[in-house]
């Protein structure tokens, strides 16, 4: 009994010491198995090797504080564990150059006209090519900064083109340059003509005219791309002008008569433009034609004569008959300048009004297209010079009416005076001059 108690102060001191460390120890033999240290509502549990245990602290009043601590297989505390380290690969920097384009890529239905413009931010274009489904590649213009480019021609109806290129950004990182356009495809491409033609030799009051297969809903748009170019200079102006038949067109003339062997120069570039919803301009025209000498003829019905002038010089005096009027539009010989627009050695004639069908006339110059016509007529030949009494025309002998013939160019101008009724639009096609100048200067598409 002696030896059982001499171990008990040290087991009393073993106990002490467990206490003090906060630790409730099971040991077999030692303890009640059913005995537990109950975990506080804020504590930890840790994996101490393969043992896991909820650890609480005491106050000095003996109350559990809730703070826990992991203790590491070793036994030694470290109060928590660190995050394991880490290492990761840095974001890679995207180029600084952007590519821009005007029309966007992508777009579908552009202009053939408009340009393509392809614009670099920090950056330069390095190559550039456009290209349709055939290969072609179309021209442009690379800005001497080369942070742009511009298609420099039109491009097909319907196609589809592709942009290829690369970029260079400030940073030296290359970029692509690509994308798709798509060129829009007309309900209609709509032809347009130019009078005179190319190579025309014609009179001092033959107006251009360029005529437009449909009614160009934008006549600021057209007229901004057509150009006449005259040597000498010479002062005139563009107006629109519904002709004969209800075409409309553009047309230009003199503020007077041309002077006398001006060159002209037309261009209508046209090609692409959009004259009305879904139709456009099928083509670009040029034309090259030549003014030739200045001949006038006077024709005042009252003086029963018609007086043909070059250069302000009579050169022939014709007796003549004129419309016998009296009271009858369809009679009457208008007052105007009228401008000779065709020529026929034989021309057949019908007005089934005042009964006659298929009149062969000979050496018929025509003045405007309501069926004036200077021409030979020798059943008139008894009144010429003395009596009217066609139905508008101008009558001549044969002999007159050939000679005449002969020196008339389209383009003509033929002055006739001494009547109530006017030249006008209801006349037909060309009625230019019938316009007074302060008039016309107003019917330009840019006022």
């Amino acid at each position: 009994m002696q030896r059982i108690r001499r171990f008990a102060p040290l087991v009393a001191l073993v106990a002490a010491v467990l206490v003090v460390a906060g630790c409730t120890a099971t040991a077999s033999g030692s303890a009640d198995p059913t005995e537990t240290a109950a975990a506080p509502a804020g504590g930890s549990t840790v994996t101490a090797g393969a043992v896991t245990s909820a650890q609480t602290s005491t106050d000095p009043n003996g109350a559990a504080t809730g703070s826990s601590a992991s203790v590491p297989e070793s036994g030694t505390s470290t109060g928590s564990s660190p995050a394991p380290s880490t290492s990761s690969s840095p974001k890679p920097v995207p180029p600084v150059a952007t590519v821009s384009s005007d029309p966007k890529v992508g777009s579908t239905g552009i202009s053939p006209v408009e340009p393509i413009t392809v614009s670099v931010a920090k950056g330069t274009i390095e190559d550039i090519a456009l290209t349709n489904a055939g290969g072609y590649q179309v021209k442009g213009t690379l800005a001497a900064d080369k942070k742009s480019w511009k298609t420099a021609e039109v491009l097909g109806f319907g196609k589809t083109y592709t942009l290829s290129g690369t970029a260079v950004g400030t940073d030296g990182k290359n970029v692509d340059i690509s994308g798709k356009y798509t060129v829009v495809d007309p309900k209609s491409q709509v032809r347009t003509t130019i009078s005179p033609g190319d190579g025309a030799v014609v009179g001092v009051a033959m107006p251009v005219m360029i005529i437009f297969g449909v009614e160009p809903q934008d006549r600021t748009l057209i007229e901004k791309n057509v150009k006449i170019t005259t040597t000498p200079e010479v002062d005139g102006a563009w107006a629109w002008i519904q002709h004969d038949g209800g075409d409309w067109g553009l047309d230009y003339r003199p503020k007077g008569y041309w002077p006398a062997g001006t060159k002209v120069h037309v261009e209508a570039n046209v090609y692409g433009l959009e004259f009305a919803a879904g139709s456009y301009g099928k083509t670009d025209l040029t034309s090259d034609f030549t003014i030739g000498r200045n001949q006038v003829v006077k024709a005042d019905v009252n003086s029963h004569t018609m007086v043909v002038q070059r250069d302000g010089k009579t050169v022939a005096t014709y007796p003549a008959s004129y419309g016998q009027g009296n009271g009858n539009p369809d009679l009457t010989t208008r007052s105007g300048i009228h401008v000779v627009n065709d020529k026929f050695a034989e021309k057949r004639m019908s007005n089934p009004k005042y009964h006659y069908v298929n009149l062969l006339e000979r050496w018929a110059v025509r003045i405007s297209n309501n069926g004036e016509f200077i021409h030979a007529n020798p059943q008139s030949a008894a009144s010429q010079g003395n009596t009217n009494v066609t139905h508008g025309c101008v009558n001549l002998s044969l002999e007159n009416a050939k000679a005449y013939y002969d020196t008339a160019l389209i383009g003509d101008p033929v002055e006739v005076t001494g009547t109530d009724i006017q030249l006008g639009p209801s006349d037909g096609d060309i009625f230019d001059y019938a316009i007074p100048w302060s008039e016309w200067v107003t019917l330009s598409g840019l006022n």
